[in-house]
């Protein structure tokens, strides 16, 4: 088996100038890695996932709420949140930046 690799994140995604793109850059059965460009001022409003995630900040600043909990998040920033917890983001400047869902993790929790 061939190992994925990406030498520079930020080259991977283009940021939009108004508006979030994401693009899944590596799947399988136990992870799904999603990288997103958020133009400055742009949010992803509270929501849950049914599994564990990790969000690593690539470059940029936002704002992330996680549940009562708010986090200034800059480059190299990192969360592990675990599953049903409320999040939200907002883009303080372009921000670039790499989710990873822990599909195991839903696995296990369910059985």
């Amino acid at each position: 088996m061939d190992a994925t690799t990406f030498v520079d994140l930020a080259t991977q995604v283009e940021i939009p100038d108004n508006g979030t793109i994401s693009r899944t850059i590596y799947q399988d059965a136990q992870i799904k890695v999603v990288l997103f460009g958020f133009a400055a001022g742009q949010e992803l409003s509270e929501h849950t996932a049914s599994m564990a995630a990790i969000l690593h900040f690539v470059q940029g600043e936002a704002h992330v709420t996680l549940g009562t909990q708010d986090v200034a998040a800059q480059a190299n920033t990192w969360i592990h949140m675990p599953p049903h917890l409320p999040h939200s983001i907002s883009a303080r400047t372009p921000v670039i930046m790499l989710l990873l869902l822990l599909k195991s993790t839903a696995l296990h929790d369910e059985g």
